[in-house]
């Protein structure tokens, strides 16, 4: 997405970018304390942080029937309802979309990077697995018990809203709306110069190729990057709205959306 911005292959009319590589979970607390003035968030979190942030309308990372994925070793049986689940953080969208799917369950916080190892090692029984894990689960001995994209397509016919990007409310009007077509011309660039982008990605891809990256990457950077639409926006409003009438979000502020 940000790969144009990155390497300054648009204009960036004046304003200077600093780009810090942080994971999901870090993010949003960062977002709850409001110290970045732009920021990947989990939708989960916006929640939390819409009295501070706006949604940009780009920037997306929906699964369109995929998603999130409970996983547990291949020679291991469990009863998700009576198991311990290691989970990436509890602000992040599959935490949230796997207590919509199973309601309370037994859970430990774990670095996403190394959910796999806990299973492994019996710290879990099973493992919630974004990211890169999703593609690489079955090389690494381990089988699916639920894809949470695929059960929320189901239930809902919508994509699951499961990251964004987030723009500070307090920075002026016309400067927001710099942002955010500098964000929007440097994704349109990206997906238009698809090879340069994910070559630039690669430093930052774990333990895949250039094949299995640009796999990934295509799940999540594509038409609902560029534009939530109107399904996307439908989907956002399901997913938190759902969260609140069953409890798990404590009060849902209004879903702006900056533009």
């Amino acid at each position: 997405m940000f790969y144009a911005i990155a390497k300054e292959k648009i204009d960036l009319r004046g304003y200077r970018f600093e780009h810090r590589l942080e994971d999901i979970q870090t993010l949003n607390e960062r977002a709850m304390r409001g110290e970045l003035h732009i920021s990947a968030i989990s939708i989960h979190a916006y929640a939390y942080v819409a009295d501070k942030y706006a949604l940009l309308p780009c920037g997306a990372s929906m699964g369109d029937g995929y998603g999130p994925l409970v996983i547990r070793k291949s020679d291991k049986d469990v009863d998700l309802r009576n198991c311990l689940i290691a989970v990436p953080g509890k602000m992040t969208s599959a935490f949230l979309a796997l207590r919509l799917y199973l309601g309370d369950f037994k859970h430990i916080v774990v670095p996403f990077d190394q959910i796999f190892d806990a299973v492994n090692r019996g710290d879990a029984d099973a493992g919630l697995i974004i990211h890169e894990g999703q593609l690489t689960y079955a090389k690494a001995g381990f089988e699916k018990i639920v894809d949470l994209g695929e059960w929320w397509k189901r239930e809902t016919g919508l994509p699951l809203p499961l990251g964004g990007n987030v723009i500070r409310k307090d920075i002026p009007p016309e400067i927001r709306h710099d942002l955010l077509e500098i964000m929007r011309e440097s994704i349109d660039f990206g997906l238009a110069h698809r090879d340069e982008a994910v070559a630039h990605s690669m430093p930052y891809a774990r333990d895949m190729n250039e094949q299995l990256a640009s796999k990934f990457i295509g799940m999540y950077v594509n038409d609902f990057t560029r534009d939530y639409g109107e399904s996307g926006r439908a989907a956002i409003r399901r997913f938190l709205g759902d969260a609140e009438r069953a409890g798990y979000i404590d009060k849902l502020a209004k879903i702006e959306l900056a533009g």
